[in-house]
């Protein structure tokens, strides 16, 4: 198969590469808003898994007229190209916005489909064929740049277009799947944490005893929830639950850094969480960290494993990031594990840090880096329910939140075989029929 493949350059191949507006009409920061017509890229919206819209600046229409390049179309394919070099993400039906710019730091590629199919191109620019040549070519130690001019330079394969399609739809059906899962996890999260909104921050069993309505709960349960309000600093709370502070609600463990210079330490097999390896909000759970040490470098530094079920906060930095720990782990410095005082699973801990989060935020302070302290987790405080009812709420999600940390591991399995059959497919390594036996016949 790959004897019949023709070798070009990025230069020479059926495609555009399309730089972004620098001129004059380039937006200045106050023209950014939280919505608007044209979503702008930042770094942060071209990861290493593709698009991420948790954190979108958005232009007029006006001002999206008076740009004149860099905007996309349908199936094209963004590359970061400064600063963190060699993300990609795909442009597809699948993105919920019609109106995309990118921004200085990154590329458009532009397939002419009818040569090039954009989902084979977008699969070569994921791939370690591409990622390689990236490395040697991309300049700047202290802000790393890849110059359109050294794009050009990237050698790739142009397999027939029946390869290509057949290569796209067999790995496009690994992220399908992918895309299933988090779709899913979306919808299990989203009841989780409805259900922690009713009976924790909203009341609502207890409005309804209050009036004199069924609560819609069995009897041994609505029985726990009291039928009346009291006063508070607080406002109206639930009769006889208590306020204190967060910090008295849970155990609080800091975290710790092995010594980088002793490579004893370094690549073992317990994971080592850090800010990147925060999770999307829906995932919940982390169940594995971009670096990991040894037990040796546990013992020597201030980190400590974590057991499953320990809620994580990232508190210096980019503050305020929350995990379940889904597989045992330790964690840096700039992190705290937060475990629950009663014998629970850790889920309402988790939600009640997510409840809280942004009053931990106003409270960050440092003159370099925000900073969440030990004094801040006593600061907020929280009203909390009577231990069985908390023993109860996680006997309700803990089923719900599982099913989500099936489909990440599931997730995560499907991506490493997705990764592995990636370059031998793009470079015609691995025949299409064998791929097909490795993956499934429906594929």
């Amino acid at each position: 198969m790959a004897s019949e493949w023709s070798m070009t350059t990025l230069a020479d191949g059926p495609l555009e590469i399309i730089d972004g507006d620098r001129g004059k009409n380039y937006p200045k920061q106050g023209e950014f808003a939280s919505s608007g017509q044209c979503l702008f890229l930042n770094a942060g919206n071209v990861t290493t898994g593709g698009f991420n819209f948790s954190d979108c600046a958005f232009i007029s229409a006006e001002k999206d007229a008076a740009l004149h390049k860099g905007k996309l179309r349908r199936y094209d394919i963004v590359l970061t190209t400064r600063g963190t070099v060699g993300n990609v993400a795909y442009f597809d039906n699948s993105i919920p916005y019609d109106h995309i710019r990118i921004n200085s730091g990154m590329v458009i590629f532009r397939a002419r489909a009818q040569e090039l199919r954009p989902r084979f191109l977008y699969l070569f620019l994921r791939s370690s064929l591409f990622r390689e040549q990236v490395e040697s070519l991309r300049t700047g130690s202290a802000q790393p740049q890849l110059p359109i001019k050294d794009i050009n330079r990237v050698e790739f394969p142009i397999p027939p277009l029946d390869d290509q399609d057949a290569i796209a739809h067999i790995l496009g059906a690994l992220d399908d799947k992918i895309l299933l899962n988090q779709r899913m996890n979306e919808t299990l999260e989203a009841m989780a944490r409805a259900l922690f909104k009713s009976w924790f921050v909203d009341f609502d069993p207890i409005r309804a005893k209050a009036e004199s309505r069924d609560p819609g709960l069995p009897k041994p349960l609505a029985s726990l929830f009291p039928d009346s309000f009291e006063e508070s600093e607080m406002g109206d709370i639930p009769k006889g639950w208590r306020i204190r502070p967060f910090a008295e609600t849970v155990e609080i463990f800091g975290g710790g850094t092995p010594k980088t210079a002793k490579p004893e330490y370094w690549n073992g097999d317990i994971p080592w969480f850090s800010v990147v390896d925060a999770p999307r909000d829906a995932d919940v759970w982390v169940v594995d960290s971009e670096k990991k040490i040894t037990q040796a470098g546990v013992e020597s530094s201030s980190t400590k494993v974590l057991p499953e079920g320990t809620t994580i906060i990232t508190a210096r930095g980019t503050v305020g990031r929350i995990a379940l720990v889904g597989v045992p782990m330790a964690m840096n410095q700039s992190c705290y594990g937060l475990r629950g005082k009663i014998r629970a699973k850790g889920s309402f801990t988790y939600f009640m840090t997510r409840k809280i989060v942004s009053a931990l935020k106003q409270s960050a302070h440092g003159s370099v880096f925000d900073t969440i302290t030990r004094d801040s987790l006593a600061g907020v405080s929280v009203v909390e329910p009577p231990d069985a009812l908390i023993e109860l709420f996680e006997q309700r999600v803990d089923s719900t939140l599982e099913r989500i940390r099936a489909c990440l591991l599931e997730s995560r399995t499907l991506a490493s075989l997705r990764d592995a059959l990636l370059p031998k497919l793009i470079s015609g390594d691995l025949q299409l029929p064998d791929v097909r036996r490795i993956v499934g016949g429906d594929m």
